[in-house]
């Protein structure tokens, strides 16, 4: 590390706490696509007074991008750890993962985009981390043979987004998305590579 550079000062263990804390309250809160959502109203639910919630999140714009990097890292994090038994299965599983995660978070960012828009690096940052971690899902699963390779993997997240924007709970959504996937197979008469 360079001498003008300091490292930022460890977390203690309850301030940790708290913070998960306040980002599960906030994240339960969200999901709710009708609710006013105060910061004092996710400090009631967080079991924290203002002053902790202010200390960890200086603003409501701090909070909601808290929550949507969360969301991200969780999804890239599952295109690590996503397991299947084929290339093709590990890449549909990451898809649904990443269709709940943009469902959740439609409420997120439209709450974010109340304050700024899509111009935001951190949508666009995010993305392209998204994008990152799934590529080799799709490079695996191409090379097997188990799905075109005529699609790109912004193309089959544009697609899932497209879904996950549709009105409807998951018994109506589910089917389509799953349409949508299936659509991801090589023609039956496809040669191999």
């Amino acid at each position: 590390m360079p001498p003008d550079q300091f490292a930022a000062p460890a977390r203690r263990a309850d301030a940790e706490r708290n913070r998960g804390k306040i980002l599960a309250a906030a994240r339960t809160a969200f999901a709710d696509p009708d609710a006013e959502v105060s910061m004092a109203e996710i400090s009631r639910r967080a079991g924290v007074g203002m002053a902790t919630l202010y200390r960890n999140f200086p603003g409501r714009q701090e909070l909601l991008e808290a929550l949507y990097t969360d969301e991200v890292d969780a999804v890239c994090q599952a295109a690590e750890t996503t397991g299947g038994q084929t290339p093709g299965a590990a890449l549909a599983a990451w898809l649904h993962r990443f269709s709940a995660f943009t469902t959740s978070k439609r409420h997120i960012a439209a709450e974010l985009l109340k304050e700024t828009d899509h111009s935001n690096p951190l949508f666009k940052n995010n993305r392209t981390r998204v994008i990152a971690a799934g590529r080799p899902l799709l490079a695996a699963a191409q090379r097997a043979g188990e799905v075109r390779d005529d699609l790109t993997l912004e193309q089959i997240l544009d697609m899932i987004v497209a879904i996950a924007a549709i009105h409807g709970d998951t018994g109506y959504t589910g089917p389509i998305l799953q349409a949508a996937l299936d659509g991801l197979r090589p023609p039956a008469d496809a040669k191999p590579a």
